[in-house]
């Protein structure tokens, strides 16, 4: 059983935070983070799929794939330090020797992630600086994990932790996580970083597995605007402090694990496209009775990044024709004339198709349905048992107002 406990990076033990204001590109407001575990982690990570890659993503992928331990993640916002050649990997570097200075970490334990505007270089007089403030305020306390959440937000508008307790082997475990993101997001990683840390006694190689298996279900089934990142980071961290017996076969703990990672990766996910650029709604698309899992996931995917769609969500317009259109275009096979299509939020659910064709419903309850903040789109395609569910927002004027002087 899966509980919700208050918390996010600094719920599980042995993990601390600090944050700060370095003045990297914001003014009066924290912009740097650091995350710190008293012992050795098992660390897993999965990287943007853009060509283009940022210096941290490069450099975190060297750590994941290459060391066998982590203990630290730093983190600034406001410069993504991608685009940025030799000089940018330097400064990765020279983040990692920071904090070997002041803590027992050698470099190549020391994770780095950057967020905001492509191609400047980072202020490594100010990025150092903020790791000398943030080593001594170093704390396990919720607060601590709290502020370091809100220090790594760009346009987001709020900040976006979890934390769970699931039982392994009898013993109380903790998976707790954090993340940014709001625009450039798209299927594939999304214009996110997340950090999720866990005390959990597991092995690397079945860390690795269980986080990329998870990937294709929560991060990558989000879109706000259809544009992948060159910084996407999920980083997941595990110091093995519950103390449960190691997990290092797909047993029933095994399970039990990825399901407590799932829970704390999709509300994550639901965060991030509730909070898209400008978004006044959570827009979720679910595909039942689908073929395949593989069908199921192209059709909400073709839903969740319609321009069209999202617009119509925006205007609280139950036009169904643009969700169907959307599903036909997909590449996926099915038949238009089964397809049953309905509307749901908190307010209550309403059938808008039925067999391909308008069923008798009110515009009017569709209208209060989706004026709901969180509206759900459900297609039956009614081919088998498969489904699969993908999660945006809606498009609005203010989108465009926040990306047209992003730089300024």
């Amino acid at each position: 059983m899966i509980k919700m406990i208050k918390g996010g990076v600094t719920a599980a033990k042995g993990f601390c935070a600090a944050s700060t204001a370095a003045g990297i590109k914001y003014q009066n407001r924290q912009d740097m983070a650091m995350l710190y575990s008293e012992v050795p982690c098992a660390v897993a990570g999965t990287f943007t799929t853009n060509l283009v890659k940022a210096a941290p993503v490069k450099w975190d992928q060297k750590i994941v794939y290459e060391s066998k331990k982590a203990q630290a993640v730093v983190i600034n916002a406001g410069i993504a330090n991608a685009c940025t050649g030799e000089e940018g990997m330097r400064y990765c570097r020279q983040t990692a020797e920071k904090v070997g200075e002041l803590l027992p970490v050698p470099k190549d334990q020391v994770l780095v992630a950057s967020t905001g505007v492509i191609g400047m270089q980072l202020p490594m007089e100010r990025i150092c600086a903020g790791i000398e403030t943030m080593v001594p305020a170093l704390s396990g306390e919720t607060e601590s994990g709290h502020a370091a959440a809100q220090a790594i937000m760009t346009t987001d508008t709020h900040e976006k932790e979890i934390a769970v307790e699931v039982m392994l082997g009898g013993v109380p475990v903790t998976i707790g996580g954090m993340c940014k993101g709001s625009g450039m997001i798209h299927p594939n990683m999304c214009t996110m970083l997340g950090f999720i840390t866990t005390d959990a006694n597991i092995s690397k190689a079945l860390l690795q597995e269980a986080l990329s298996e998870d990937i294709k279900d929560t991060y990558n089934m989000v879109s706000v605007d259809g544009d992948t990142s060159t910084n996407d980071t999920v980083l997941l961290l595990a110091n093995g402090q519950a103390g449960n017996p190691v997990i290092d076969t797909k047993n029933e703990d095994y399970k039990a694990f990825c399901e407590a990672l799932h829970a704390v990766n999709a509300c994550l996910c639901r965060k991030i496209a509730g909070d898209g650029e400008g978004a006044s709604a959570l827009f979720e698309v679910k595909i039942i009775g689908a073929e395949t899992k593989e069908q199921a996931v192209t059709l909400s995917k073709s839903v969740v990044t319609s321009s069209l769609v999202k617009t119509a969500i925006c205007g609280h317009d139950a036009n169904w024709g643009r969700i169907l259109c959307a599903m036909g275009y997909s590449g996926a096979q099915f038949d238009p004339e089964k397809v049953d299509l309905f509307f749901e939020s908190a307010v209550g659910k309403i059938q808008i198709m039925k067999d391909g064709v308008a069923a008798d419903y009110s515009e009017e309850e569709a209208t209060k349905i989706l004026s709901e903040p969180e509206v759900t789109a459900i297609a039956d395609i009614k081919m088998g048992d498969q489904e699969a569910t993908a999660w945006g927002c809606d498009l609005t004027y203010d989108y465009i107002k926040i990306n047209a002087d992003y730089r300024s």
